[in-house]
């Protein structure tokens, strides 16, 4: 064993960047120099649970030319391939993130996009190294792609023209990311990796640019991850990926292991709900293959021993409720073990600040809940219930009783809604609304539109109960009735007219709205910019009314009181004003 191990690299960014072909791609690499990708060989690729390992031998063979002449001196390269509901926000490992790199994928043809800057923000926030993959290159016009060719060569290759459409787009990412505070360089013109960010236009399809961008990460790795990368030695620590239930083996862990060892028969604690337990390591598995990954028989090899940074699969007995996304702990002597339940129990309370009345948020990991929580937090969002797990009936009671109508919302992040749960939201009179997202980003996009329909039917429904102010134009040569009651033609210039509603010229009261027609159909209100037939009972076409004139709608003075409070148009609120100084000649309080 080498006195380093390899660095840990996550692939990050917006749907149907790329990132799944990076993978695919990244898989494949030692496809060509063996029969089989996944023979145990020296310098094959290995798959483990949740991550692919690409070794330092093929690493080298691949980006020996890009590198100087330089080696890289760690085992190799450990991509993270969590299942796609894990977020990359989630997964972390002694406060900061899991990884150690991270690759932001961008299609260069769309640019930043909402996960994209929510991957931005994360990486911020853990304070992650990363690098920019430009990705489908090959769909710029006229681009020239070559299977596996290295992107230095790829971009001298192609037409001026071509190369003009790049750097058109180019530069929109750097604008883009200028925004968010970041400097972005291409990365064969980066002085100083720790200024810049440095971006590699790639075609993953291709495999173009794929050297370029391994590269890169090898190189900062080398330059920034030394010390982590040391920490190798003693007990092991890894983050819990999820709780499975595998045929023969029972309930298992799947776990990246980022530091240290374990061994089978070894003790580890573990963090549930109810707080840290021990338990000892009674199986440790790698998947045999890629082939098999797909198959359910028995396609687990058993091994003694793992050493970061790995991905494995571990059984034990007792692991009832572990939550996702925590740490395994290995422990050797009682101290360690006090320490390491000291540790879990802190992780297993979930640092939320409740309010007794807010929303319901859930996730599947603690750091899942923790990020959902942090991004709600800076929208002054209030929470009264945090949990981890699925959306179930609970739940769905706890938010019904929300005294706020709008916070009578359920946002899952990364987690699923139990069929009871749902068809109880769907039975709710108290209008519960569930949201479920593997993305942050989205949950919020989608309470931000929940929030603005539901204020709106919500003021629709008392708006329908408050009489509006208006004010309407009788249409010159729309008189069809004289009187007994008085049929006009309208124009409502601002407002709204209800049936019932008394009408006022010059400030005088002279007449009530019995009905109101549109063509054949009969209304109960008509709002501006309508033009409908009004019939008038009290009034006298010639004598009390003229057609050209100019009527407003009066309304009840307590009505004038819940009106100040809505959100009334600009229209509205000119009629209302002038309503009020109407009836405040006679009364000073009205409206008060």
């Amino acid at each position: 064993m080498s006195g380093r191990r390899q660095p840990i690299v996550s692939v990050l960014g917006h749907v149907d960047h790329g990132k799944t072909s990076l993978l695919d791609h990244i898989r494949g690499l030692g496809s060509g120099r063996q029969a089989s990708v996944m023979d145990r060989e020296a310098g094959g690729i290995t798959q483990h649970i949740g991550a692919t390992e690409v070794p330092a031998d093929l690493l080298n063979e691949l980006c020996g030319p890009l590198l100087g002449g330089k080696s890289f001196d760690s085992p190799g390269l450990l991509f993270i391939d969590t299942p796609g509901h894990h977020s990359f926000s989630t997964l972390r490992a002694r406060g900061g993130s899991l990884a150690d790199v991270a690759i932001l994928m961008i299609d260069i043809m769309e640019g930043v996009r909402p996960q994209t800057i929510e991957s931005i923000r994360i990486l911020k926030a853990a304070k992650t190294p990363f690098v920019i993959a430009a990705n489908k290159v090959d769909r710029l016009h006229g681009w020239r792609a070559e299977r596996d060719r290295p992107m230095a060569l790829a971009m001298r290759e192609q037409t001026r023209d071509t190369q003009g459409y790049f750097d058109q787009r180019y530069w929109d990412l750097v604008g883009q990311f200028a925004e968010h505070g970041f400097n972005v360089e291409r990365y064969d013109r980066i002085k100083d990796f720790t200024k810049e960010i440095a971006l590699v236009p790639i075609s993953a399809r291709e495999g173009e640019g794929i050297q370029d961008l391994l590269a890169v990460v090898i190189g900062m790795a080398e330059r920034y991850l030394v010390e982590q990368l040391t920490d190798i030695e003693g007990a092991g620590e890894g983050t819990v990926l999820e709780m499975k239930e595998e045929r023969g083996l029972g309930k298992t862990l799947d776990v990246i292991l980022y530091r240290g060892s374990v061994k089978k028969g070894d003790e580890i604690v573990l963090t549930t709900e109810e707080g840290g337990i021990s338990t000892r390591v009674r199986g440790m598995f790698s998947p045999r293959g890629m082939s098999e990954m797909r198959d359910a028989g028995n396609r687990w090899d058993s091994s003694e021993a793992a050493f970061a940074a790995a991905g494995l699969k571990i059984s034990a007995p007792d692991m009832d409720g572990v939550l996702a996304g925590t740490t395994m702990r290995v422990v050797t002597t009682d101290e360690e073990r006090a320490t390491a339940m000291s540790l879990a129990n802190a992780e297993a309370d979930i640092s939320v600040e409740l309010a007794e009345e807010g929303v319901i948020i859930k996730a599947d990991t603690v750091g899942g809940l923790e990020a959902l929580a942090k991004e709600l937090g800076e929208l002054d969002v209030p929470i009264r219930h945090a949990t981890i797990g699925k959306v179930n009936r609970r739940d769905v009671r706890s938010a019904e009783n929300a005294a706020d109508p709008l916070h009578r919302i359920i946002m899952a992040f990364s987690t699923d809604i139990l069929p009871d749960a749902l068809e109880e939201i769907e039975n709710s009179e108290n209008g519960v609304k569930y949201l479920g997202s593997d993305i942050i980003y989205r949950i919020l996009e989608e309470r931000e539109e929940w929030v603005e329909e539901r204020t709106r039917e919500l003021e629709e429904a008392s708006r329908e109960k408050v009489v509006y102010p208006g004010r309407i134009l009788l249409l010159p040569d729309h008189t069809f009735r004289i009187s007994k009651p008085a049929v006009v033609g309208v124009r409502v210039l601002a407002g709204r007219i209800h049936v019932g509603q008394r009408l006022l010229k010059n400030g005088e009261r002279i007449g009530q709205i019995k009905s109101i027609r549109s063509g054949q159909e009969s209304m109960k209100e008509a709002k501006q910019g309508a033009e409908v037939a009004v019939a008038i009972d009290g009034v006298t076409v010639g004598r009390q009314i003229e057609e050209d004139d100019v009527l407003l709608v009066d309304i009840p003075e307590s009505h004038a009181r819940k009106l100040r409070k809505m959100d009334l148009s600009t229209a509205e609120q000119e009629v209302l004003e002038e309503l009020t100084l109407i009836h405040r000649k006679d009364s000073h309080f009205w409206g008060r």
